[in-house]
């Protein structure tokens, strides 16, 4: 396992980071979610991504049981606020004041963990003056409950803003986490030139495009059963917009890339986003301890630039690029 740091700060991480978003406490029981925490440790991840709105809460929860016992000063524990859990009260949204603090309470007792290293803004809140937002993350630092702050999905403007603001509180804003792929380029063209600017590095999730990049999905065929796209708790409607034909013709066009590389073709999506040097991590998920141990084969890996401009001429013109879409939809929770 390789590890980079986070941005501008001292804090290393696990290139490959364990993410639990749509698995514990959802799709997989709590044993198998377990194992699969067993198998992230074993393959040498220290780096645990999570937030209190996966799956209500429980996603912390499964996590912090499944970490019981390992030394803390080991990991690197990573969760969230904006998004409501329990009753959706009016304010249990956002990134005010009282939902931070709120917030930051439940999600240390659900982990059953004194502090987290990266506390994360889960989205912009809009309604929020931003100069409130900012001066509760750092009372969060100065409590010792976070040691460092991120955010998720924020445009190169909001960025801007936000380090701007952090750095007159006395911290800085380490991390961005968008989603990124060989498939979905939007942070490309502006989030990820502001963010090497700011001292801000990128933790992504959906390196593997909900796994479309793994190549299982055929052309022309249905989905695998017990594969994401025929999960009606979630999983489906997340991965639809990336079921279309041309989609998955222009994916089996990369398996000979793969192929010459030695690489499956998941390992191949996975190692494509690490080339990118703004990049501190790629999220991975698991519902099987043995995916973990094959996601992990891809740190470390260089793809010639040979083989990435052949991944970039493969994929054509079914790439999205626009910086328009930085945010993801409102729905989205990842």
């Amino acid at each position: 396992m390789d590890y980079r740091f986070l941005g501008a700060s001292g804090l290393k991480i696990s290139e490959i980071t364990y993410g639990n978003w749509l698995t514990h406490g959802s799709q997989v029981e709590s044993d198998t979610a377990t194992a699969c925490v067993r198998a992230a440790l074993e393959s040498g991840i220290s780096t645990f991504d999570t937030a209190d709105a996966y799956a209500n809460g429980a996603a912390e929860e499964v996590l912090g049981a499944a970490l019981t016992g390992e030394r803390r000063e080991s990991l690197e524990i990573f969760t969230k606020v904006y998004w409501p859990i329990g009753p959706a009260g009016p304010n249990d949204t956002g990134l005010s004041r009282k939902h931070i603090m709120e917030g930051i309470n439940g999600s240390l007792r659900r982990l059953q963990m004194d502090y987290v290293d990266l506390y994360q803004a889960h989205r912009y809140d809009h309604h929020t003056p931003l100069e409130e937002t900012i001066q509760a993350f750092a009372d969060v630092v100065r409590s010792g409950k976070a040691l460092y702050i991120g955010v998720s999905e924020w445009n190169a403007e909001q960025l801007r803003a936000g380090q701007a603001l952090a750095k007159q509180a006395g911290f800085s804003i380490v991390s961005n986490q968008p989603q990124y792929s060989a498939l979905w380029r939007v942070i490309e063209v502006e989030v990820i030139p502001a963010s090497k600017e700011l001292g801000i590095s990128q933790i992504v999730w959906s390196p593997m495009a909900q796994g479309v990049l793994s190549g299982k999905y055929q052309p022309g065929q249905p989905a695998p059963e017990g594969s994401r796209a025929t999960d009606e708790k979630g999983g489906k409607n997340f991965i639809s917009r990336l079921m279309e034909e041309p989609v998955l013709t222009a994916v089996q066009r990369l398996r000979p890339i793969a192929d010459e590389l030695g690489l499956k073709m998941s390992q191949l999506a996975i190692a494509w986003v690490l080339q990118n040097d703004n990049i501190s991590a790629a999220l991975v998920g698991a519902s099987r301890p043995e995916q973990i141990t094959e996601n992990v084969a891809a740190g470390g890996v260089r793809i010639p630039a040979e083989q990435m401009a052949e991944i970039d001429a493969a994929l054509g013109a079914v790439v999205v690029r626009d910086p328009a879409l930085t945010e993801s939809p409102a729905t989205r929770v990842a």
